[in-house]
This record gives C-alpha cells, sequence and structure tokens, in this order.
C-alpha cells in the first residue's frame, strides 16, 4: 500500500511541475499579447486623433485661392484669441496648468488630466511631448525642467521687473 501512495505522490508531483511549466510559457505568450496589444490600441488612438484633428474637407481645401501651409493642430499663441481655438485635451492640459498655478503641471499629473494611465511610460511621454507641443507654440513655458506653467502677462512681468512692482 505504501509503495502505491508514494508512487501516486511522485506522478503529482510531476503534473504539478509540467503544470508550472506550461503556466509561465503562457504567462511569457500572455505579455507579448499584452506588448502588441498596447502597441496597437497606441497606434488606432493616434490614427483616431489625426482624423478628428483634420480641419476641413478636401473639397473645402481645393477651393481655396491661396496655398495651404502645413496644419497645425496646436496653432502659435501669437494667431489666436484664446485656448478655444485649441482641441479639447489642449483646452483640458491649459486648465490643469492653470490650476497648477506656479507649481506648474507635470507629465504624470497631464496624463492623468488626458484620461490616460499615468502609470504608462509611453503615455506619460505622450503627455509630455502635448506639453511641450504647446511651450513650442508660446501657449505654456517649462521655466523649471519637467514643469509646465501659464506664461507670465507682458504687462505682469514689466511690473515686476520695477523697484516697488510686483509681490
Amino acid at each position: 500500500m505504501r509503495a502505491v501512495l508514494e508512487a501516486r505522490q511522485k506522478a503529482a508531483a510531476v503534473r504539478v511541475e509540467e503544470l508550472e511549466a506550461e503556466l509561465e510559457q503562457l504567462r511569457a505568450a500572455l505579455a507579448k499579447a499584452e506588448e502588441v496589444l498596447r502597441h496597437r490600441v497606441i497606434g488606432l488612438e493616434q490614427y483616431l486623433q489625426a482624423l478628428a484633428e483634420e480641419d476641413a474637407p478636401t473639397v473645402a481645401a481645393v477651393s481655396q485661392k491661396k496655398p495651404v501651409g502645413p496644419r497645425r493642430a496646436v496653432p502659435h499663441r501669437d494667431d489666436a484669441a484664446g485656448t478655444e481655438v485649441l482641441s479639447v485635451d489642449y483646452q483640458a492640459l491649459m486648465a490643469a496648468a492653470l490650476e497648477a498655478g506656479a507649481d506648474g503641471l507635470g507629465a504624470r499629473r497631464a496624463a492623468v488630466v488626458l484620461g490616460w494611465d499615468s502609470g504608462s511610460a509611453s503615455r506619460v511621454e505622450g503627455a509630455r511631448a502635448r506639453l511641450k507641443r504647446l511651450v513650442e507654440r508660446g501657449w505654456l513655458v517649462e521655466e523649471k525642467p519637467g514643469r509646465f506653467t501659464l506664461p507670465v502677462p507682458e504687462q505682469d512681468a514689466a511690473e515686476a521687473g520695477r523697484p516697488g512692482g510686483g509681490s
């Protein structure tokens, strides 16, 4: 009887080892599949964003008399009256920068504002790229590395530079 029980125990131990090896293979395959999925989700989101940012149908563009320059998703600050010319995502980033005040808006917080996973490095970098684009176009400034704030209006900057001006 003892020999039978020991044989069953060894068979069970072998089966456990086989299943553990199979589980590791499945985990590796799952990790690869998740990575492929992440890349495809990012690609789809970029494609949908590009479609949404198109200004006008092709027919309207043909009827224009002057040549059209490169289309900018974020216009230069000098060319715009207010943030309403920005897309919804960029408007949300501007509102978050206003809310952050002098502390500035970081890329991780910007990812959260955009509704993205702030634990994903690619999402945080995507948010940082959007913030940098706003800096390039004059909507934000990056006085401290990684901290994005609204630019100080010229009148306020002039008052802050004068003796007795500013706080």
